[in-house]
Parts: C-alpha cells; sequence; structure tokens
C-alpha cells in the first residue's frame, strides 16, 4: 500500500477518534445542562481529555502505519491508550470533587469504549474485505535465499494476510524450507507471467549478478514489479534504514528514534513528570530517613558520587546513597557478590534498589534517563570498549536508572566477556526499538523485579 494512502488512514482514524471523543463531550454536556451550571469546570475537562487522548493514542504508537491492517496490535495498543486516558478521568473526578462527575466519567468511559471497539472492528473488517478482493490481492516471489528473505516472510505473513508468498528462485531455499522452490534465476519472469505473479522482490546484488538488470527491465514491460531489497549488513554489519531527503535516499548504519527531535522531546517530558512524581511523592518523605540510617548504620557521608560515562562519552557524576564502608578503590574496583566493604544497611539499600534513587535527580538535570543503559565507571569504560567493537555506541543515548539489559537478567558484577557482549546487545536493542511504551514497560518489570527479588541485586 502507498505510503501516503497509510498515512491517510492513520490521519483518518485520528480524527475520528477526536471527534467521537468530542461528540460524546458534547452529548454529556446536554445532560449535564438540566443538573449543573459549572461549565468553566466543564469547559476545562473537554479542552484537557482532547490533549490527553492525543499525547496517549500517539505515545502508545496506535497510529503507527504498519499496525492498522493488524487487529491484535492494533487492539493492544488501543486499549494501551484507553487505560492510560482512564486515570487520567479518574485523577480529574478526585480533584474536581463535583457531584456530576463520577456520573460523567462512566457515560464518557463507556461511550469512549463503545466506539473505539467498533471502530476498530469495522476498520479490521473492512481493510480485511478490501484487502482480500481481486484488486487489492497480491501474489509475490522472491530472488535469494538470506535473511532479508527471511524478514520479508516474516513481514508478510504477519501484517499482510491477503498475500500469497509464490516461492524463491535460486540455487535453494536456505533456512526458509516451507516456501517451495520455483526455479533458476533466469526463470523468475516466465514464470510470473505464467502464474501471474504480481510483484518480484531480489534480494541479490546487481553488482554480483549483472543479468539481474535485464530481468528487471523485462519484468516491468509485463507489467510485474520488479524490486532491489538491498542487504545493508554488507557493509554496516547490521540491519541499517533507509531515508529520503527530497528524492534523495540516504542509508543509516542503524535505526534511532531517539535521535528525531520529537522522540528526544517525548522522552526528555516523560523523564521530567515521572522522576518529579517520585522526588516528590517518595524521595521528599524516604530520602531524610535513609539518611539519618545511613549515618547511624556507618561513618562517612550520607551520598556517594561518582564519574560515570554519560552520553555521547561525556563524563557526569552519577549520585547514589552510600552503600559501601569508605575505601581507596571505590572508583575503580567493581563491586562483586559478598563484597566485604558493604555496609549492612547497604546490602538492604542494594538488594531494594533504594541506593540508586537520588539519581531521579540526575534525570532532572538531564544528565540520566529514568531508562537507558546503564553507566559505568570511566576506567571500566576504556577496558570494555577495547573488548567490543559496538561497545561505545551504547552511550549515543542516555544512560538511565534502569534498562533494557537490567531487567533480562543482565546487571550487577560482570565476570565474563559475554555477560558484557549480551549487556551491550541488550542495550543497543533499546535504543534501536525504543518508544514510551518499552520504557512504561521496562519501569514495571523493574518494580516487579525489586519486590519478588532478584538473584542478581547484591
Amino acid at each position: 500500500m502507498n505510503p501516503k494512502n497509510k498515512s491517510l488512514q492513520k490521519s483518518f482514524l485520528a480524527l475520528a477518534d477526536l471527534v467521537a471523543l468530542n461528540i460524546i463531550n458534547l452529548a454529556l454536556l446536554f445532560h449535564l445542562n438540566k443538573q449543573t451550571t459549572d461549565f468553566y469546570l466543564f469547559t476545562i475537562f473537554c479542552i484537557s481529555s482532547n490533549l490527553v487522548w492525543m499525547v496517549c493514542s500517539y505515545s502508545s504508537s496506535m497510529y503507527q502505519n504498519n499496525k492498522l491492517s493488524n487487529f491484535r496490535r492494533l487492539a493492544t495498543k488501543t486499549m494501551g491508550a484507553f487505560i492510560f486516558y482512564n486515570c487520567f478521568l479518574i485523577i480529574f473526578a478526585y480533584f474536581a470533587l463535583h457531584k456530576f462527575t463520577n456520573t460523567y466519567i462512566i457515560f464518557d468511559q463507556l461511550g469512549l469504549a463503545s466506539f473505539l471497539f467498533i471502530s476498530r472492528l469495522s476498520y479490521i473488517l473492512f481493510m480485511n474485505y478490501l484487502l482480500n478482493t481481486s484488486e487489492y490481492k497480491k501474489k509475490i516471489a522472491f530472488i535469494g535465499s538470506n535473511k532479508n528473505v527471511t524478514r520479508l516472510i516474516e513481514y508478510f505473513r504477519e501484517n499482510h494476510g491477503s498475500t500469497v508468498i509464490a516461492g524463491i528462485f535460486g540455487e535453494t531455499c536456505g533456512q526458509n524450507q516451507s516456501i517451495p522452490l520455483l526455479g533458476t534465476i533466469n526463470d523468475c519472469v516466465k514464470y510470473a507471467i505464467d502464474n501471474k505473479i504480481n510483484e518480484i522482490y531480489s534480494t541479490l546484488s546487481p553488482t554480483a549478478h549483472p543479468a539481474l538488470y535485464q530481468l528487471a527491465e523485462t519484468a516491468e514491460r509485463s507489467f510485474i514489479r520488479f524490486k532491489f531489497v538491498p542487504d545493508l549488513t554488507e557493509f554496516a554489519g547490521h540491519a541499517g534504514r533507509v531515508e529520503f531527503i527530497e528524492d534523495t535516499p540516504v542509508i543509516s548504519l542503524r535505526n534511532e528514534p531517539l535521535a528525531d527531535v520529537s522522540g528526544q522531546i517525548a522522552k526528555r517530558l516523560f523523564d521530567i513528570i515521572f522522576s518529579s512524581l517520585v522526588t516528590i511523592f517518595i524521595l521528599s518523605w524516604l530520602l531524610p530517613i535513609l539518611a539519618i540510617l545511613i549515618k547511624l548504620d556507618s561513618k562517612g557521608p550520607v551520598f556517594f558520587t561518582q564519574l560515570r560515562s554519560g552520553k555521547n562519552n561525556i563524563p557526569f557524576k552519577v549520585l547514589k546513597l552510600r552503600t559501601l564502608k569508605v575505601n581507596s578503590d571505590a572508583d575503580s574496583l567493581q563491586v562483586t557478590r559478598g563484597d566485604k566493604r558493604i555496609t549492612k544497611l547497604g546490602a538492604f539499600l542494594r538488594k531494594t534498589n533504594l541506593d540508586e534513587l537520588p539519581q531521579f535527580l540526575n534525570v532532572l538535570a538531564g544528565d540520566m534517563s529514568v531508562v537507558g543503559s546503564r553507566p559505568h565507571m570511566l576506567k571500566h569504560t576504556l577496558e570494555y570498549s577495547q573488548l567490543f567493537d559496538n561497545y561505545m555506541l551504547r552511550h549515543y543515548t542516555k544512560p538511565g536508572i534502569t534498562g533494557w539489559a537490567q531487567v533480562n537478567g543482565y546487571r550487577g558484577e560482570i565476570k565474563e566477556a559475554e555477560q558484557l557482549k549480551k549487556r551491550v546487545e541488550y542495550d543497543l536493542w533499546y535504543a534501536e526499538n525504543w518508544n514510551l511504551w518499552l520504557d512504561i514497560k521496562i519501569i514495571y518489570l523493574t518494580a516487579f523485579k525489586t519486590l519478588v527479588g532478584d538473584e542478581n541485586a547484591f
């Protein structure tokens, strides 16, 4: 489907949601007209509800183009946005303290939930009907068998159920044994004409296979779309991304959602809001208590500061509650399991992650993010960068209080090179797949692991 058409679908669905939300609000306004004259409060709510819904829906990536044709994904994203929108309704009702709010909230929830269910179901049924008509249904084939073919097959199966995968042209099907081998490369155009194949995707390099140019011209003259799929791993070592500046294609070595200004703003706003709430409702009373306990437990300062590697490898002072006895090796020696430097209270603080709480102040200062790769000591950054070529890539983003590697079991002491390698892989995966919902998921998993106990926390 043409990207412009996908964008139009996205815009139409987003507009329909906002129109429905305001129709529900107006309908309730007529109902409220008989019960109350507090239209000022109602006006504030209407404006706020629109803004909150836009933030919730776009933060959940609900209108993301490649998700719209998948009912399960669309339903999941819609449910997530609706749940967070309900949180806003409940908070508004709590602070409004007006007699009409409870009834209003219930009808607003029911009205929006009904519309979302009916609209999503209707949209999916309509799209499935269109995609299964002869005009939109298409048959495709591939030239070559490699990772790109595997990824394309998975994509079409998951997102375009109406697309029929005829098979593969080449010497072998490779790891795609479930797809039939249709013949050699030279057979592809004749087979496509005889079997009404609409599109051919070539994952082989035309430089290595010059005959592909002639095959492409023959296919196009026969009204068969011939598409080349570049293998960026040939020079990048991993999957890259193709962007367009006007009509000029630009290849990036990696996908970086946080390289976009919109992503940076969204993440920064989330960090400020979340850290402010933690600071106001938790740090304001818990830190003084912990400070007193630390002073009673051992001699030394309450806080421990240390230079760590930040974004773009710029050092910053990380702030933690002191969990070790004052020692001269704090900036060079990694804490190990059963480390004799750990104080009695420090063992509890480290096990429960309470020693990391002051880092929310680092987040507010802009040095850290709530979620990101954990910052390492400068000494370790130098050592680890010499072990793995991709290690420094984790510094493209701000370090975090918690991260994707940590919730997947890669935290704490690093004993083997494989542990560091896996940690870097998870950190890079996070940077290339970031979205606000992933941040929320990681925060939830961090809290859950803290409550049930994490064997890697010591």
